[in-house]
Order: C-alpha cells, then structure tokens, then sequence
C-alpha cells in the first residue's frame, strides 16, 4: 500500500508516522531491526563475497541504530564490518539504538571516534550512517568531519534512508542511497544516487489514519520573538448566529494563535465581545453581512494582514450575505490562507473565478450534508469509495477538502487520511466551530496544510474524548475548547520520549 503514496513525504510526516506505527503496537525496536536487516542485504548487493570488508561510520541517532543493526547482520552473514561510533556511546538517544550497538560492541573492530581518510580509502564500501530524517544544515563537529573523511577516501558510499548533509555543497553523494518505507522529500535537494525503497514493517494505517504522532507537528513558540506566539487570525461571521464565531476564536487561542479577531454584523458583535475579554470583535454593517461591507472588511484585513482567515460560521444564508462571501471569497482565495466553513460554502468561487497566480490554501470545511450539497459527494456510500471520492474533488477544486463525520475525511487531491479518534457525544452542534477555529489557528502558525488538517482532527478528537470522560452525552462545545490544553500537554508528553 505505500507505493501508492503519490509524493514523497517529508521528515516530518515520517515522524508523525513512526510514532502512530508505535501506537498501532509497533514497537521501535522491530522497526530498528527490520531496517538494519534491509540495509545489511542492500550493503551486501554492492559488496564482494564475504569476507569482504565494510565501513560502518554511526552517528547516536536511529539513523546509527540501523547503522550498527545491519553491522550485526553483515557479521552473521560472513563479512568483515568494522564501526566507527563517532560520538560518545553515552550520547547514544534511543533504547534501540543502544541495543544494536551492544550487541555488536565487542564482536568485531568497533572505534569511537571520527574514521582517518585513510582507513576508508582501502574500503570497497562505507555505509553512511550518520544522520537520517530530520538533519538540518550546517553539518557540524564530529559529523562534519566524518563527512570529510568519508569524501575524501572517494570509497563507494551507500547512505541509509537520506544522505548526510543533503543539500549541503560539502555533504555526501553517495552511489546508493537505501530509504526506509517510502521516499522521502530530502532526496530532491542532493544527489542520493541509486534510490532503493524497503519496507521496515510501518503499517500503511499509520500514514492513513490519525494518531498520536500528529503532535509532533505542533510548532511552540520559542523566545520572545513575535511576542512568544505566532499566528494571528482573522475570524468573519456571525449574525443571526452569534456563538458559532466564538468559538472557532475561543477554540483558535486555545490551540495558540496569538490573536483571534472576529468581523462580524453590529447586530451580533456586542453579543459576541459579551463571550470572553479575550475576542476582539469589530463591527462591519448593520444585521448581517452585505456586498456593501466587502471593500470595507477587505481594507481592514489589508491594513494590519493576518496569517490565516476562517469565515462562515454563525453568518446565517440571507441571499445578501452569501452575495457579500462570495465577493469577500474571490478577493481572499490564494491571498491568504483561508478556511471556509458553513453557510460560507455556498459561495465558493469556482475554478474559473479563482485566481490562477496566488497560492495561499484553501480549506474547505462541509458537514456531511454541506459536503453533498456543496460538492455534490455521497456520505453514505462505502469508505473506500468516499475517500477516493474526497480525493477527487480535492483535486478537481484544487482545494484541501476535509468532510466531517464518522470518519473525518481529508484530502488535498495528492494525499488522503482519515480521522476516527473522537466521541459520539461530539455530534452535538458547535464542534465543527472548534475544528475549523484550531485549523485556522494552526494554519496560521504555519503548518502546511495536510499537516494542519491532521493535527486539527485528531487534537479536537482527543480534547472531545477526555471531555467526554467526564460530560458523557452531557458534553457541550465550549467543553471540547476547555481540554484543548490539556489533549496537548499529554500528547506531546506521550511523543517527547522518542521525539530526538
């Protein structure tokens, strides 16, 4: 089922990935021992018959792990490896990487430190183990000078599952590069030579369902920079109804946005400031939204711009209000990233009226009724057919399209997930508020968009299921909002141990 991903993913993705396979049952060091066996038998593609000799030159990540781990197998196996650790065997980071390199610390040539050009040149190959997924340049100290040494024997280099260093001008170019699951974005940017692709025992669910891993992709603040947070958001709705911008604004700065401003009619905007002292609201027209407020709310957007706009909810489908969003929609696709929900569905431009130039993403947001009438799609027909039909339509719009229900489906026309992690007592009516508010605030914090649709259902999944814990069928919107916070914490405390 991965040679049907349709691009390569990033390390980030991967990461997101491996830690939903742990959560499957996976454990890491399966994974660890799948992948150093697959790397052993690519090593030993590319290598004399055996007593052959052969570099292993480790860094202390995974990346190591495996490296030391196909050690182990090439031993087995009758070949002559000979390891280079080239940091302190206490600077090893995860339990599974230091169990392959006991085992292979005293049953053959082992060194800590960084190999001589000299000990490489007579090599007939150097597997390159020093830093896999989630390397970032410039390469630095011992690494650095490994990736010297190793380019200077001019030996046969093969890299496992990303070279180290790639896109650097002083990294790696190794004949073979052996990547792990599927490919990964890195190789682009370097010259991974051959690219062979093995299987390590990642369920595909992994990649296909939500999980757990989802929060390694939440972006804290780091410093003062920007005033701590990023991620400022601009929420349009309201009018008949007044709650439904709230909370998508409340839902926005609890997952952390740093500001979440909500235009809405004066009709509705003093009920909706009476919520929190933490929304911002300014008023534009009188009892709802007109054609004759757009030039208006697009000079105050323009004047102070925000990172993300979410627009529809509470806004009600008065003819002259889907008018009004239907103008607003033509100005803001593609200028900013833009998330459109509820009664704002009915006025999205179509491809014709879109600007062809601009390239910000655009969210669609239906319900399962929205989805059909909007999109004309069948919520009822098998799951099969309903993720490749959301596909399609995510394509055909060029939009990123995340239908809510049971499952939560999303797609960006390339790839397609689904989100199962939530609570039947969540039906109840303002939780798509939420969603849509968490997914304009992470997109604001700028996550790209697949990343953010992820991480949105399953935060607000998980927020409702703890809610759920203590409310039951009891459980209301603004409760979901309330353990957003806390759904974080615990999960990027469950992440963290395996995080580095």
């Amino acid at each position: 089922m991965w040679s049907t991903v349709r691009r390569p993913l990033s390390s980030e993705e991967m990461a997101v990935v491996e830690q939903n396979a742990v959560a499957l049952g996976v454990t890491i060091d399966a994974l660890m021992e799948n992948a150093g066996r697959a790397v052993a038998e690519e090593a030993a593609r590319h290598l004399p018959s055996p007593p052959a000799r052969v570099a292993i030159v480790a860094g202390t990540g995974n990346n190591g792990g495996d490296g030391t781990c196909a050690a182990f197998y090439l031993q087995q196996w009758g070949y002559s490896p000979e390891v280079w650790l080239v940091r302190p065997p206490s600077e090893i980071r995860s339990r599974a990487a230091r169990r392959c390199f006991d085992r292979i610390q005293h049953r053959g040539p082992v060194r800590v430190g960084v190999p001589r050009t000299e000990d490489l040149a007579t090599m007939p190959l150097v597997v390159d183990a020093l830093l896999g997924t989630g390397q970032s340049p410039p390469l630095r100290g011992a690494i650095s000078e490994a990736v010297a040494a190793i380019r200077a024997s001019r030996a046969p280099i093969l890299s496992v599952d990303i070279p180290t260093g790639v896109g650097d001008p002083d990294g790696l170019r190794p004949s073979w590069t052996v990547t792990l699951t599927t490919p990964k974005e890195e190789l682009a940017r370097g010259a991974p030579g051959e690219v062979s692709v093995r299987e390590i025992g990642i369920p595909f669910e992994a990649w296909r369902r939500t999980g757990p891993g989802e929060f390694l992709s939440f972006r804290a603040p780091s410093g003062h920079t920007d005033r701590g947070r990023t991620g400022r958001l601009v929420i349009i709705g309201g009018g008949p109804y007044a709650g439904a911008p709230a909370l998508a604004a409340l839902a926005a700065l609890r997952s952390g946005a740093e500001r979440a401003t909500i235009l809405a009619p004066e009709g509705a905007a003093e009920r909706i400031q009476s919520f929190s002292p933490n929304l911002i609201v300014h008023r534009f027209g009188r009892d709802h939204f007109r054609s004759t407020d757009v030039q208006e709310m697009l000079e105050f957007l323009r004047a102070a711009p925000p990172r993300a706009v979410v627009m529809g909810m509470g806004a009600g489908a008065h003819p002259e209000t889907i008018a009004a969003f239907r103008e607003l929609e033509q100005e803001l696709v593609g200028e900013w990233p833009l998330v459109v929900d509820a009664d704002a569905l009915a006025a999205l431009p179509t491809e014709s009226e879109r600007p062809s130039e601009r390239t910000a993403p655009l969210f669609a947001t239906p319900n399962s009724g929205e989805y059909a009438r909007v999109f004309g799609g069948t919520p009822s027909a098998p799951l099969a057919a309903r993720l490749a039909e959301v596909e399609r339509i995510a394509s055909e719009r060029r939009l990123f399209l995340l239908v809510k229900g049971e499952p939560d489906l999303g797609s960006d026309g390339e790839m397609v997930f689904e989100n199962v992690h939530h609570h039947p007592a969540m039906t109840v009516g303002g939780v798509g508020d939420v969603l849509a508010g968490v997914l304009g605030s992470l997109t604001a914090q700028g996550l790209r968009p697949l990343v953010a649709a992820r991480l949105a259902t399953y935060w607000v999944g998980e927020a409702g299921l703890r809610a759920a814990a203590r409310k039951s069928f009891g459980l209301l919107a603004t409760d979901v909002i309330e353990e957003l916070p806390p759904a974080l914490v615990a999960g990027l405390e469950r992440v963290a141990p395996s995080a580095g």
